[in-house]
């Protein structure tokens, strides 16, 4: 039977430390400020955004939402995202995307201020998570699976890791933040030959690949560590699944993060650490 690697308590502690981290800015006359950028009423935008203002809240930080209705013109838009990038009182952006269709979401990725790109989306920050330097953040989620790790105790240093999955959301980061821990590393994808051979030689396997429930019991072993990082909905079981045959894998391996309640109830603290961190960062 594995250990269950709930995300509450990690949260909680990214949380108190982050908070912690805001006493001290205030003191300096420093709130630091997340600004949200949304269009449209997405009802997954919208459920995200609830979370993150409800954890900026408990932590401290100030919440600056703007909202743009759905049909909102390009001028408009990038104007917009150009003012929040200027405006010396916002620290953080998050940018909700895939944004509208009329919409360019590559120009908004990339007239993103990296140094503001608190979710990870700008080729700044995803060459801070390369060359493992402080410009930009990583993605919020490749962290929160980062984050667990090293919330119960696991160095991944000298340690075989395969991430399933190359997205430049988690995929891709989350196996360049594993090496930079000095962890030997494999990307899975969907050309990979035989990909269950593969992770059972892994000793922490990380499921990015969004196929629910394609990894079973094939491609695991006793003594794995395995941080499912997917969620979808589950007509057939009418629940929330990961990318990870929970019922097959949690018999076999060490231990395993839940789905839900495991990786995603992480990525709204690590938010918010790196609008913390982004405030101090422009102070000093």
């Amino acid at each position: 039977m594995a250990e269950i690697w709930k995300g509450a308590p990690v949260a909680a502690a990214l949380s108190e430390a982050a908070a912690v981290e805001v006493e001290v800015l205030k003191g300096r006359g420093i709130t630091p400020t997340l600004a949200i950028l949304r269009v449209g009423e997405r009802p997954d935008d919208l459920s995200y955004e609830r979370g993150a203002m409800k954890r900026c809240q408990q932590v401290g930080v100030a919440v600056k939402s703007v909202v743009l209705p759905a049909d909102v013109d390009g001028d408009t838009f990038f104007h917009t995202l150009e003012d929040l990038n200027r405006d010396d009182s916002v620290h953080g952006i998050l940018l909700f995307r895939p944004l509208p269709k009329h919409l360019d979401g590559e120009k908004a990725r990339k007239l993103l201020a990296p140094e503001k790109d608190v979710d990870g989306c700008t080729d700044g920050s995803l060459a801070g998570v390369f060359t493992n330097t402080p410009l930009g953040f990583p993605p919020c989620t490749a962290q929160a699976a980062m984050e667990i790790l090293k919330y119960y105790g696991v160095d991944p240093t000298g340690k075989k890791a395969v991430v399933i999955g190359r997205s430049l959301v988690i995929g891709r980061p989350a196996a360049m933040m594993l090496m930079h821990a000095n962890a030997t590393v494999t990307v899975c994808h969907t050309r990979t030959a035989d990909v269950p051979s593969v992770t059972r030689e892994a000793d922490i396997v990380i499921a990015a690949s969004g196929q629910m429930e394609s990894v079973d019991a094939s491609y695991l072993r006793p003594g794995q560590i395995v941080i499912d990082v997917g969620i979808g909905w589950s007509e057939e079981k009418q629940k929330l699944c990961g990318d990870v045959l929970y019922e097959e894998a949690e018999p076999i391996v060490a231990a395993i993060t839940p789905v839900p309640g495991g990786v995603g109830s992480v990525t709204t603290s690590v938010l918010v650490s790196h609008v913390v961190e982004a405030a101090k960062r422009m102070a000093s």
